[in-house]
């Protein structure tokens, strides 16, 4: 949220009204569709000036959503039906996915994105990392999420997290194979209090996990747990199972109790038909809630087809408000047109 302080000195109302129209102008450029912008109103008739703002609001799209003394809120945008229903999580900006990297030391046969020892790098780089946090956090994101390709690959993977935790909160996907050496000092440079390391395990044994990471990667991901939990950092673990077996996770649960992981922190997704897998859900930007997602090739719907054209909004990193805007416009306007399908055929 963007907050202004109008100069409290005597005025008339429509002069105190039209400074805080032009400061509304003004606040509301600099953020995304659907964030709000904070002015305070000076000393003077303040209903009287209310009323103008209102009916600017009125006029221009945009809404005022709480009025508290002299501090009046305004929403970019209208609330629109078409994300009622959603949690404050799910709205398209509330965190941001970046891609560090798309090679990986493992070749899973079910990476959404394709990465393997063989892709391509196409890190995003410390200096694009550092902007995105900046202009994240001005823009209202409440998280970001770095994922790969296997993030700690890259050499300066600590700079990368620790730029980003200077300005959020922020958590980091890795299958937890590589702590040791020089990249397990990299991990203990990083803020404990700042950031979550997300790690990949898909069985309460080895022999599924290895069927489709290769053989000895579910040891070294469960070491991996072990040695983040030693060194004090908060460990989610992340599944990805086929369709069919959803519903027989009550064993896994407890397997992932038993090593210390918090049932709030077992993150179970079902196997996307993305990337390299023959199989799974498909997803597709009419059936998906948009999460803000960003590589070195532009942003993207969601990361689970970062890697696939059908999902790819803009190649404009930046502004990163306008490309928040742009998913959020794109989002309410396919929610709106399913819709106006439902009423225009109608089941009874």
């Amino acid at each position: 949220m963007v907050s202004i302080s109008v100069p409290a000195q005597p005025r008339s109302a429509e002069s105190m009204a039209f400074s805080v129209v032009l400061d509304l102008i003004e606040g509301i450029g600099r953020v995304p569709t659907g964030r709000t912008v904070e002015v305070r109103l000076g000393e003077g008739d303040r209903d009287a000036a209310l009323d103008i703002v209102s009916a600017w609001c009125a006029s221009s799209g945009n809404e005022i959503v709480s009025i508290e003394g002299l501090t009046v809120t305004v929403l970019h945008g209208r609330s629109p039906d078409s994300l009622a229903g959603l949690d404050p999580g799910q709205l398209p900006g509330s965190r941001v996915w970046v891609y560090t990297n798309f090679d990986c030391n493992l070749a899973c046969d079910y990476c959404c994105v394709r990465s393997s020892p063989k892709a391509e790098r196409r890190a995003i780089g410390v200096d694009r990392l550092k902007q995105i946090a900046g202009e994240a956090a001005a823009a209202g994101v409440g998280e970001l999420i770095l994922t790969g390709g296997e993030p700690f690959l890259l050499n300066d993977i600590d700079v990368l997290v620790n730029s980003c935790t200077e300005k959020l909160p922020t958590t980091l996907l890795t299958n937890g194979m590589l702590f040791r050496g020089a990249r397990l000092e990299r991990l203990r440079r990083m803020d404990r209090s700042r950031v979550i390391l997300q790690i990949s395990v898909d069985s309460a044994t080895p022999a599924v996990h290895d069927s489709h990471r290769g053989s000895g990667s579910w040891a070294k991901a469960i070491a991996g747990i072990r040695i983040a939990h030693e060194e004090g950092f908060r460990v989610k673990v992340a599944a990805t199972l086929p369709a069919d077996q959803m519903h027989e996770l009550e064993p896994f649960h407890d397997f992932l109790d038993t090593i210390g992981i918090a049932r709030e922190d077992q993150v179970i997704r079902a196997l996307a038909h993305r990337g390299v897998a023959d199989s799974g859900i498909e997803l597709t930007v009419d059936s998906l809630i948009p999460e803000v997602t960003i590589t070195a090739d532009g942003v993207y719907w969601h990361p689970v087809a970062a890697d696939h054209d059908d999902q790819f909004v803009t190649r404009d990193i930046f502004p990163l408000a306008d490309a928040i805007a742009e998913i959020t416009r794109r989002f309410v306007a396919h929610r709106r047109a399913a819709d106006s399908i439902a009423e225009w055929f109608p089941c009874a």
